[in-house]
């Protein structure tokens, strides 16, 4: 049977961060991706602080050389209501920009940079059983041949995402407090000629009757865009099947973004997923540790994801390596606490979007400035710092601000 230090189960941004840096300080590590890269993935539209990873994992040079659209902030957009955040305008010190990429492209890239850093990946390998033991864990893979292998590992890390191989395998799934909410999405040529808008942002905009229901607007370098939109399942159920159908249904119902798109193109079957936010009993055990969406998954209104993926990989890497260098760890208070608290910071602006409340934080006209810039912060996915008085204390002062900020 083979033996390694660390399997890492996927391919995606928080498997090429996590291995990178394990393979950096020196460790024996393979990564067991099912799919072969490119392919195709959602969660386009980067915050600054994904740069932050991408840069300890010496990923950044390469991603800034390939050609991505610029991002230096995020629109917002409700009937004739505006609002812009311009991550150069933030509370927190770091990076302001991002990039806003087609995944299948920047997965590979990432999984590429990894390999050019001596990382073993492995395509087309599916993990179907997983069994624990003193020693670590042995993993059963099948590959596309329809090859049976086994694997022993000391330690293993999740980054399988939406895939969430171990949440499955070692049944830690736990229920989502959010609703169960409905994605529909697809990539166009967006043909945009208003010289008003803004390529370098995302732009989310608000349903013109319901404020639960949004889409995104993401632009890429190419003249295309990542358009979608997101709903409580009910919504969708009196639509016919086809995902297209509802995604342009629903585009039709916002007069700006019609105008927007009026020339553009729908050259893509567009997709859907519905249930996605997930939870989890355990974030980590004597044998393994969760990144990103394998642990859990919260709403892609604020483009947390690609965030929280790479911060969880950077976390996990260096408890693991002080681990496997024989040092004395503790994964709950240096893995699961401090990633938590940002997880933590994102969930109650995602909850305070769908019910309003910081919609209307948003659009409010009069927001002082170093709360503007505060706000701007977690936009930009500095979620973790504890110096923002939004991060510290999320729910209290966002509850305040609310009162502040709500309509007569």
């Amino acid at each position: 049977m083979e033996s390694r230090s660390v399997v890492v189960i996927g391919a995606g941004p928080s498997g090429a961060v996590a291995s990178a840096l394990l393979k950096r300080r020196g460790h024996d590590v393979v990564v067991l991706e099912r799919q072969q890269f490119p392919r195709f993935s959602i969660g386009e539209s980067l915050l600054s602080h994904c740069l932050d990873f991408l840069e300890e994992a010496g990923m950044l040079e390469a991603v800034q050389a390939a050609g991505f659209q610029f991002k230096n902030g995020a629109a917002f957009a409700w009937g004739d209501k505006r609002a812009e955040f311009d991550f150069g305008q933030k509370f927190t010190n770091g990076k302001d920009s991002a990039f806003q990429v087609q995944r299948g492209r920047f997965d590979k890239l990432l999984a590429d940079e990894a390999a050019k850093q001596g990382v073993e990946i492995r395509y087309g390998v599916d993990v179907v059983d997983v069994k624990t033991d003193d020693d670590g864990a042995t993993l059963t893979t099948v590959d596309e041949g329809g090859k049976t292998s086994q694997i022993h590992a000391k330690f293993m890390l999740d980054a399988s995402g939406f895939g969430r191989v171990l949440p499955r395998l070692l049944e830690l799934d736990s229920p989502s407090a959010f609703p169960v909410r409905h994605a529909v999405f697809t990539h166009i040529e967006d043909r945009i000629d208003d010289p008003s808008f803004d390529r370098n942002k995302i732009l989310i905009t608000v349903h013109p009757e319901r404020r639960d229901i949004w889409y995104w607007l993401i632009p890429f370098a190419d003249g295309r865009a990542s358009i979608g939109a997101v709903a409580v399942k009910e919504y969708f159920e009196s639509d016919p099947p086809d995902a297209e159908v509802r995604l342009r249904r629903l585009v039709s119902e916002d007069p700006g973004l019609s105008k927007l798109l009026a020339n553009a193109v729908w050259d893509t079957p567009a997709r859907e997923i519905g249930g996605y936010s997930a939870n989890v009993r355990a974030m980590h055990g004597p044998t393994f540790a969760l990144l990103g969406n394998a642990a859990e998954f919260l709403d892609p209104v604020f483009s947390s994801g690609v965030t929280i993926a790479m911060r969880s990989s950077s976390l996990a890497a260096s408890v693991l390596d002080r681990q496997l260098r024989g040092e004395s760890v503790d994964w709950e208070a240096d893995f699961a606490v401090p990633l938590k608290k940002g997880v933590d910071t994102f969930r109650a602006y995602v909850n305070a979007w769908y019910d309003g409340r910081f919609q209307d934080v948003i659009f409010h006209t009069n927001e002082q400035s170093d709360v503007r810039k505060m706000i701007c912060s977690i936009l930009a996915g500095y979620a973790w710092d504890q110096k923002n008085p939004y991060v510290s204390e999320p729910q209290r002062r966002l509850n305040v601000l609310v009162e502040l900020c709500a309509p007569n």
